[in-house]
């Protein structure tokens, strides 16, 4: 496996992915951590996963329409053909530098070969890397 255990991206808020309060909606949060931790954990084990559970998300705080949201994710710990991802979604405006954690998550991601089925990850060629 590679030394690679955080991966960031930055996307801004737009008003079709808010619900009729002006923040963001709940499931679009859920998607973008879930991107957030395929995206940690394939680049951990450098070999397709797939989500096998969301063990926990919660709402801290909403996430207004024209706000940045940072999304970090780190793979945190590893099974047999497992990750463990951890993931927070940080909000802020534009216009200023103060910053509040929104959403945090944890994801369970799965290594799997062509057919779909689990692969252990000491099989894969990145984990003798």
């Amino acid at each position: 496996m590679t030394a690679e255990n955080e991966s960031r991206f930055v996307e801004m808020i737009f008003p079709e992915q808010a619900n009729h309060y002006g923040t963001l909606f709940g499931g679009t949060a859920l998607a973008l951590m879930g991107k957030a931790a395929f995206v940690a954990a394939s680049r951990f084990v450098r070999h397709p996963v797939v989500m096998a559970a969301s063990e926990r998300v919660d709402f801290h705080a909403p996430v207004r329409v024209g706000q940045m949201v940072e999304l970090v994710a780190r793979v945190e710990r590893t099974g047999r053909t497992s990750l463990g991802v951890a993931v927070e979604m940080q909000a802020e405006s534009p216009a200023g530098p103060e910053r509040r954690v929104a959403v945090t998550g944890h994801f369970v991601m799965v290594a799997v070969d062509a057919a779909g089925r689990p692969v252990p990850l000491d099989s894969l060629p990145s984990a003798a890397a």
